[in-house]
């Protein structure tokens, strides 16, 4: 078992890291990078040199390549020697102001160092005069020639851009996650936690004051030490990272009567939907903060209402898959049981029905049944009740796997029914239903039982089609929604999420399956196999 285990998880860290280098490459190679500013705003209001210097910057941030910048080599150069009061060094802001003229290329040292090193490690050096410079202090004058751009880049090819995904996949906070000099106090422990009622894990100088905290949603206990990193949106959800993005609650703000830090232990009240466990440093508190936190732990996101796209995705699914297996494995067995007569003819006609209609046929075909027979909601956001908007993609989520259920469940009931050990048990004297019961549909589910941890772990993807035809706003409506807006980003935290949970279903069948058959052996020992 343990080397089955073993062998297992090495293939599929293989596998996700061969699946995700493959759709690198489609997306960041075969697909044009121009294509990420059809929508932003931002980049249609610039022109010129300004224009190319935000599609570099925008091309970093997407993973197309590396880039650094004259004036971050300058910051690292000087914060070495001066510390933090670099900006008012004359040598600073004299090299700083160098790059106006390329003509300085020969003359300044710190620009030569800058070439000499980025060119040594293959980056190709840019420099790009701005044509204007507009200030809002100016009314919309224009100043020409006003500086310059002088940055080095590299593009990234496919195995670099899946090493630094790889690389910063995980990320562990620490006391010394702050880099501001004026926070003199650093540590982890134990604190009663005012919001909860319990304990928590509170730091400072990690990015998060509280580590690891309860609080009455699920899963009811949280931590910041470890992040799951799997990309940031720069489209829809510009600067979310995407964990953030599927795993926060889609509705309203939830304004809650609440005491701010400093309140705590007085009669004060205020009514708020700041969320107080989700605090995170803040160098540049503003001075209206002070009075109401104790620290600059002042930064936070609000609570809402709702389920999150993950929450959705999983309770539609869930609730499909028990509706499938609850219908479907039963009619199986009718269905062997009544072989070649109308009930089973009743039910191969469903199975050829739902499995020759494509998805997208019979989904509206429901839909239209539901809304104008049964008037339920089509769309989530034209729901009144919240409830009843999960019928209709649930149901139609559960079309399909009924069919499957009930055609396999069938198939295996009959092969079994022409086994040997069924010709005994009736020489036993066993009756029919014993038969069927006791030996026919518990050997039958043999084969069922690897697909349920599939089914329900699957629950969490979401349904492409299905919630792109309702609206839900669960993962799988996430994942078109980004294709269509070309957000690289979701496309390949979508591929790692959606890979990793299929292999750990795989796995899971297997132990599953070796639990439910004692035939099934998952050792290397000899004569191990079924």
């Amino acid at each position: 078992m343990g080397k089955y285990l073993a062998k297992r998880i090495l293939f599929s860290i293989f596998s996700l890291l061969v699946v995700v280098l493959v759709v690198m490459m489609l997306v960041y190679s075969l697909i044009d990078r121009n294509v990420i500013f059809q929508t932003d705003d931002l980049w249609n209001k610039k022109s010129g040199n300004d224009q190319t210097y935000y599609e570099y910057s925008q091309w970093q941030k997407y993973g197309y390549l590396t880039m650094t910048g004259y004036s971050s080599f300058l910051k690292t150069k000087y914060q070495a020697l001066l510390g933090d009061d670099y900006v008012n060094d004359a040598n600073y802001n004299a090299d700083l102001a160098a790059i106006k003229s390329k003509s300085n290329y020969e003359k300044n040292e710190s620009i030569k160092e800058f070439i000499a090193e980025y060119e040594g490690k293959g980056y190709e050096i840019k420099y790009l005069e701005r044509e204007t410079y507009k200030s809002g202090r100016m009314q919309g004058k224009e100043k020409p020639g006003y500086g310059a751009y002088l940055f080095a880049v590299r593009e990234n090819n496919p195995f670099q851009r899946l090493w630094l995904y790889i690389k910063g996949l995980f990320t562990v906070e620490t006391v010394n996650d702050v880099k501001d000099t004026n926070l003199t106090e650093r540590y982890i422990r134990f604190e009663k936690d005012p919001y909860s009622g319990g304990f928590a894990i509170v730091g400072s100088g990690t990015t998060h004051k509280y580590l690891l905290y309860f609080d009455g949603r699920f899963p009811f206990i949280h931590q910041n030490f470890i992040h799951l990193n799997l990309g940031t949106s720069y489209t829809k959800y510009r600067g979310s990272e995407i964990t953030q993005v599927i795993t926060t609650p889609q509705g309203a703000l939830d304004v809650r009567t609440q005491q701010y830090p400093n309140m705590i232990g007085t009669d004060e009240y205020v009514e708020t939907a700041i969320d107080f466990h989700s605090l995170t440093y803040n160098s540049a508190t503003r001075e209206e903060d002070r009075a109401l936190y104790p620290d600059n732990y002042t930064t936070s996101v609000y609570h809402t209402k709702g389920l999150s796209m993950l929450e959705n995705s999983f309770v539609i699914g869930l609730a499909a898959v028990i509706i499938a297996y609850l219908i479907g494995l039963p009619l199986g067995i009718l269905m062997a049981r009544r072989k070649d007569k109308l009930a089973d003819k009743i039910g191969n006609l469903y199975i050829i029905f739902i499995m020759a209609v494509p998805s997208l046929a019979y989904i509206f075909m429901f839909a239209a049944i539901g809304t104008r027979v049964f008037n339920l909601p089509y769309k989530f956001a034209n729901a009144e009740i919240i409830f009843l908007a999960y019928i209709l993609p649930t149901v139609s989520l559960a079309l399909r796997d009924i069919g499957g259920l009930m055609k396999w469940m069938r198939r295996y009931m009959i092969d079994q029914m022409n086994s040997d050990y069924v010709k005994f048990a009736r020489a036993e004297g066993l009756s029919e239903g014993e038969i069927y019961r006791t030996h026919i549909s518990r050997n039958a589910l043999i084969f069922i039982v690897h697909g349920i941890p599939g089914s329900i772990i699957g629950c969490l993807t979401g349904a492409i089609i299905t919630e792109r035809v309702y609206a839900v706003p669960g993962v799988g409506n996430l994942l078109t929604n980004a294709i269509n807006g070309h957000d690289n980003g979701i496309i390949v935290a979508c591929t790692v999420f959606y890979t990793s949970l299929s292999i750990l279903s795989i796995i899971l069948g297997d132990l599953l399956l070796a639990k439910y058959d004692p035939r099934i052996s998952l050792s290397d020992s000899k004569g191990g196999g079924r």
